[in-house]
């Protein structure tokens, strides 16, 4: 038997063939700001942020975690972030640089499996349940590959490891940075016991809220309810909440995922009472989408425009114009049409492209579809 380092992996039947599933989550730690890092050694431990400029209403690409720990993060304006470290080191993005490092790094997964799961330039999920490299040993897979990312790359990953995706990638994230985590099966329940529900792949601020109403807080409360209880409270959800609180994720790795579309968007701690403080926070969310564009393998056709609005009730809209570039004038017009159906407070915005699906490339990038 094919053994997960020291425990096997959790047995599936296939074709009448027993075998064991084994996935790693891989995540490069900090990756622009690394990869800043590894050409300039003299930025290493100094607060350093990659993305716009300030004067222009940039944002955070990414930053490192001598930033993170001063209160930086991704997707904040930079003007914000330079108020919080005044001496704060920002870099402009350098997308050739990074394609070149993610290269490198998707060739070193090569090597051990083509089940590759891309889910952006730095981050991708791995099976090699079917693996003979280092006899088999996911965990060891993992740790090879962290070391020959570091030797041959000049950065830092980290990896997670476990019977499916969903506890990988939580995985991946438990000894960052330059660290890994292994789930192995007879671990799975005393692990999701006491996680935090908000760890759970699609649960937001807002159904947070209404587990928390609920006294929902670990994913052990989670598990008290039976599937049609989660079902008639949070619809379809409801029966992927039941799985998930018990470590249960059936999805296989999508090799050949193909971008459909690609959006951002923010809920306001504070409702948005007029157009005028719509405006100011759309033109943020504008450059946060070209940021993200700017982080594709490559330039997707685009194909329309799209602006999500939830209103202080909850109740939502969506409009969308025919364009092929990002085009600021057009959001404020889609904004301003949107507002004017309701006009009524609004809690979130949200912007996104949709891509010519008949031209659409494979690519290595995140979706980070808003699921309109």
């Amino acid at each position: 038997m094919i053994c997960f380092h020291a425990e096997p992996i959790c047995v599936l039947t296939m074709e009448g063939r027993a075998y064991q599933r084994k996935i790693i989550h891989c995540d490069c730690d900090s990756f622009y700001a690394s990869v800043e890092e590894r050409d300039d050694p003299s930025l290493a431990g100094q607060p350093l942020a990659v993305g716009g400029s300030p004067n222009a209403r940039g944002v955070v690409a990414t930053c490192n975690y001598a930033a993170r720990n001063l209160g930086v993060h991704s997707a904040m304006p930079m003007s914000r972030a330079l108020k919080l470290i005044p001496w704060l080191i920002v870099v402009p993005t350098n997308m050739e640089k990074y394609r070149a490092a993610s290269k490198a790094v998707h060739k070193i997964f090569k090597e051990y499996t083509l089940l590759i799961e891309p889910l952006s330039l730095d981050e991708a999920f791995l099976d090699v349940s079917n693996s003979d490299h280092l006899e088999g040993s996911a965990t060891l897979i993992a740790r090879e590959i962290r070391q020959k990312v570091k030797e041959r790359v000049g950065i830092t990953i980290s990896a997670g490891i476990a019977p499916n995706k969903f506890l990988a990638k939580i995985a991946s994230d438990w000894r960052k940075p330059d660290g890994e985590f292994t789930i192995a099966p007879n671990e799975v329940q005393q692990f999701i016991q006491n996680l935090p529900v908000d760890k759970i792949f699609g649960v937001g601020k807002v159904t947070a809220e209404k587990l928390k109403k609920l006294d929902v807080f670990t994913c052990s409360d989670l598990q008290v309810f039976r599937e049609p209880e989660l079902t008639a409270k949070f619809g379809k959800f409801g029966k992927t909440l039941f799985k998930l609180c018990r470590g249960v994720d059936e999805r296989e790795l999508n090799v050949e995922r193909k971008r459909k579309s690609l959006s951002t968007e923010r809920t306001f701690p504070k409702d948005l009472m007029d157009i005028d403080l719509c405006s100011e926070k759309l033109e943020v969310l504008i450059t946060d989408l070209q940021e993200r564009i700017l982080k594709l393998n490559s330039a997707p056709p685009i194909k329309a425009l799209t602006m999500k609005i939830k209103f202080s009730d909850f109740t939502q809209t969506t409009v969308s114009r025919q364009a092929q570039a990002i085009d600021s004038k057009i959001f404020h017009e889609l904004l301003r049409k949107g507002f004017s159906r309701k006009n009524s407070p609004i809690r979130l915005l949200g912007v996104g492209v949709e891509l010519k699906a008949e031209l659409n490339k494979k690519s290595d990038d995140r979706q980070e579809s808003l699921e309109w």
